[in-house]
């Protein structure tokens, strides 16, 4: 186990929800409501779950873009859960953001030269051979031209426009990066150079991720940890391997019975898991698990008692009071067999 870089306990954000002429609070969105782990340097950490289950507001809660209504984030052994705007702004360095959507967070006004070497005029950052090589070094570095330096971001593709987000990112030599799912808006064709570029950038500038996305695909190819979530909370958290190979929450397993298999030979000999109802509302959501009201194995403690998030095997939390595959044999990191109880 390598060193960690970033710790998450008990994360909460909720968004008031106001009426009336003197805007008294009525209720709140329980958008993120209790979210504890941890990432190591080096990792990749991915977070999973369907749209409106609180993946990209906690992407902006790591990175201080929201302000957390209660919880911890320690960063490098700092507390920044609350930190002021002026004393974040150093820290802002190292933990960056890349956007889900490459259209929509560039500047159409500014040149590509502009938007890249924005960091490094905001953090006053001096560079040995002026701002304008640095830049076009980013751009080489993220497969771009150096000599689209001066071009508009209307004159690129989606996929370039992702890079030029990915470069500006990189441009303070950031120690963690919050992807929001960079490759949703891309083409089929243009996800996989995209996601192998954030890859091999790790590789080479030893950089930690936060990766939040829905496409489990993806997901397996990059990770080497993942966290399932479900209506603010985490559900799951384990090794790629085991969480795919061994998923223990029902949600995760449903999920999962989604992922097209592409050999032909298997065909058929999976089952499709399709949950009956909607997801409730974060304004209100049940009691006990979150997840019983569309659970085929909720039982009456279920709809009472919320169960914890607790380690079913070494490395595999599930927060389940009657969890798959636990009586599974799993194989340790020596190769030898043991049976998890």
């Amino acid at each position: 186990m390598g060193e960690e870089l970033l710790s998450v306990t008990d994360l909460q954000k909720h968004f008031p929800i106001r009426r009336g002429l003197i805007q008294r609070q009525v209720g709140a969105v329980q958008a993120v409501d209790g979210l504890s782990f941890s990432v190591t340097r080096g990792e990749t950490l991915s977070l999973v779950g369907e749209s409106g289950c609180g993946k990209t507001t906690t992407g902006r809660l790591l990175t201080r873009l929201l302000e957390p209504t209660a919880g911890k984030i320690v960063f490098e052994g700092r507390d920044v859960t609350h930190l002021s705007g002026a004393k974040m702004r150093p820290l802002r360095r190292d933990i960056q953001m890349i956007f889900q959507d490459p259209y929509s967070s560039l500047n159409p006004r500014h040149t590509v030269g502009t938007i890249v070497g924005a960091p490094f005029k905001l953090q006053n950052v001096q560079t040995p051979n002026g701002v304008k090589k640095a830049v076009q070094d980013l751009l080489e570095l993220v497969g771009l031209n150096p000599e689209h330096y001066n071009r508009y971001p209307h004159e690129f593709s989606g996929g370039q426009r992702q890079r030029i987000g990915i470069a500006r990112t990189l441009a303070l030599k950031p120690k963690l990066i919050v992807a929001d799912e960079p490759v949703s808006a891309l083409d089929v064709s243009i996800q996989a150079q995209v996601i192998n570029l954030l890859e091999d950038l790790q590789n080479e500038l030893d950089l930690t991720y936060v990766m939040i996305a829905h496409d489990l695909s993806v997901v397996r190819h990059v990770s080497d940890r993942v966290a399932v979530m479900y209506l603010g909370k985490i559900m799951e958290i384990a090794d790629r391997n085991a969480l795919y190979e061994r998923p223990m929450h029902p949600y995760t397993v449903a999920l999962l019975s989604a992922v097209p298999i592409p050999d032909t030979a298997r065909k058929g000999k999976r089952e499709r898991i399709r949950l009956q109802g909607d997801v409730p509302s974060p304004i209100n959501p049940p009691k006990g698990c979150r997840f019983h009201t569309r659970c085929w194995k909720a039982q009456d403690i279920c709809k009472t008692e919320e169960p914890p998030l607790a380690e079913l095997a070494p490395g595999h939390q599930a927060a389940c009071h009657f969890p798959e595959n636990k009586d599974k044999l799993t194989i340790d990191v020596t190769g030898t067999a043991s049976s998890v109880d």
